[in-house]
């Protein structure tokens, strides 16, 4: 596939004209990751008008918050889906928890980054494995280090999979317009205030002014706001 052209021929398209090519070229070899936010139950939603049996996959952590898993039963119950949960290995877990503690991702960047490997980026390998495409619910506005996102890329630290973001150039008043007309389910932490959904310790509700990921991994900065699942 030459992904360059098709990043033109999408660039100015809507968010289910994308899904609707994604689910017509790849159909069972594509699978939308959830976090349970906003812009993942959108995308959710509007792939199961075109593709009802559209796989969808999650990661659990082992430190979702409770509002986070009460969502995705929400989702799951709504349109009928199978969510593909994936875990960390246990022994990994372990083994950071019983030399590192609890809370070594707050001491440094590289701590941090081991945490992250552990609990999401090596169960987000498995979840990829035999996959041709994935979709994700990512946006431009969410901050600095997803300004360059196009709505058709190649994932090149995923073995060269095709990406798919429909809703990049979305904009927040966009999000909240879609989902309050859709009746979508919502996360509660949004009630909260919180405006990026990712594990308990690692979130919190954002201050008034602050863009919308400065919940998260609120001690480092902006630059350095992801945790490697969406790594270019």
């Amino acid at each position: 596939m030459e992904i360059e052209a098709q990043k033109m021929d999408f660039r100015d398209e809507s968010a289910q004209t994308v899904i609707e090519w994604a689910t017509k070229t790849f159909s069972s070899n594509l699978a939308i990751a959830s976090s349970f936010s906003m812009e993942d139950v959108a995308v959710i939603d509007m792939a199961v008008t075109i593709q009802p049996d559209i796989r969808v996959f999650a990661i659990d952590t082992g430190r979702l918050n409770e509002e986070t898993c009460e969502c995705a039963e929400a989702v799951r119950k709504r349109y009928g889906l199978t969510i593909e949960w994936v875990f960390p290995r246990s022994e990994e877990v372990e083994a950071l928890e019983r030399t590192k503690g609890l809370y070594s991702f707050r001491d440094s960047s590289e701590n941090r980054h081991d945490c992250c490997g552990i609990r999401k980026l090596e169960p987000l390998s498995r979840a990829l494995h035999g996959l041709q495409a994935w979709m994700t619910g990512m946006r431009r506005e969410q901050g600095v280090t997803r300004l360059a996102l196009e709505k058709i890329e190649k994932d090149l630290k995923h073995g060269g999979l095709i990406k798919v973001n429909p809703l990049v150039d979305w904009s927040q008043d966009q999000l909240l317009a879609y989902t309050m007309e859709k009746y979508l389910p919502v996360n509660r932490l949004y009630r909260s205030g919180y405006t990026s959904i990712g594990c308990a310790p690692c979130t919190r509700a954002v201050q008034s002014g602050e863009e919308l990921r400065a919940g998260r991994w609120w001690w480092e900065n902006p630059e350095h706001k992801e945790c490697g699942l969406h790594g270019r």
